[in-house]
């Protein structure tokens, strides 16, 4: 049985080794690195990825994730392209084609099919003197040192590379194309970022049991409503008809009182703080937002001004909710 020391040694060289591999990528991110971003971006088709072997599994992911960030791709196996997949191919399309021998025979026997249709290939090999290389009219160069595994015969190291040049033409093309944040929750509306990207603040804003002051209450009023409010805020809102029933009020917003400005009140006025109105603490520029607006674009608001809560309005500025930095967070539940 192999003795720990060993077993932890042989996956250290094992990474330091795939992580040479990546790290050796970046001197040649050359004028071809750079015709290969644009020739995708400016691809007026798909991005059909192709490859054999451990290549097209590599070759598989990387289309996904251009597909997932915006640039149409999928992954095409060589071998299938002769049963009638050929026809999936048009004339507006890029073929990217793995192989990091370059000289793999099933692909290299696909990549004439691809030139008689006029296609452009944008080859990625360890090997810039390959057929594969020669076949391409962009060519992108994986050469690695050795594999990581103890033989130097798995792939691995070159696949890793494969893998992280493939990640590196994604998140190019990304900046290239401006791709935001919610341009990745239209493309997953399934997931949970997803659906917080496209959600409306209306979806998580607290709307019950508010904590509402008015500007003429005394401070040992106020702090008990706002501590039953669980918000660490106090809504200051113009409600000249108190008697009314809750719902019927109009609650105009003139100002907001945090945990914060309770803290300084209270070390500065002492024993006064408690007879203290609500107007002469409050803040009278509170920061809110439309319950129409994406809680990605709260979440932003929040992040600039450095709160945790924005007061939610209507049109005539009247209170209809709160919402708060959690609630914008992903993976945080949706308040109804």
């Amino acid at each position: 049985m192999m003795e720990k020391e060993t077993i932890i040694a042989r996956a250290t060289e094992c990474l330091e080794q795939e992580a040479a591999a990546i790290r050796a990528l970046v001197s040649r991110l050359d004028e071809s690195f750079v015709q290969a971003v644009q020739a995708i971006r400016d691809c007026q088709g798909k991005i059909v990825v192709t490859g054999v072997g451990k290549s097209g599994h590599i070759g598989s992911k990387i289309a996904a994730t251009l597909a997932s960030t915006g640039t149409p791709a999928f992954f095409l196996n060589p071998l299938d392209a002769y049963h009638g997949d050929l026809g999936m191919l048009g004339e507006n399309d890029l073929v990217l084609a793995i192989s990091y021998s370059g000289a793999t025979e099933e692909l290299l026997r696909f990549l004439p099919l691809i030139q008689a249709k006029k296609i452009r290939i944008i080859g990625i090999s360890g090997n810039p003197d390959s057929l594969l290389a020669r076949y391409s009219d962009i060519h992108l160069n994986i050469a690695v040192e050795r594999e990581a595994d103890p033989l130097n015969l798995i792939p691995t190291a070159s696949t890793t590379a494969t893998l992280a040049l493939g990640d590196a033409l994604a998140c190019a093309l990304m900046e290239a194309n401006r791709f935001q944040p919610t341009d990745f929750a239209r493309l997953h509306p399934g997931g949970d970022l997803g659906r917080k990207l496209l959600a409306k603040v209306e979806d998580v804003m607290f709307t019950e049991n508010l904590p509402f002051l008015r500007p003429d209450m005394q401070m040992s009023e106020a702090i008990e409503i706002v501590t039953k409010g669980t918000l660490g805020i106090g809504i200051v809102v113009d409600n000249p008809s108190p008697a009314l029933p809750s719902r019927e009020r109009e609650k105009s917003l003139v100002g907001i009182i945090t945990d914060g400005d309770i803290r300084r009140a209270m070390q500065r006025l002492g024993a006064e703080f408690f007879g203290t109105r609500v107007s002469e603490i409050m803040s009278c520029s509170p920061k809110t937002i439309g319950k129409e607006a994406k809680i990605v674009e709260a979440g932003e608001k929040m992040n600039h001004h450095s709160i945790h809560t924005l007061i939610v309005v209507d049109e005539g500025g009247t209170v209809v909710g709160v919402v708060d930095s959690f609630s914008c967070l992903p993976g945080t539940r949706f308040y109804h």
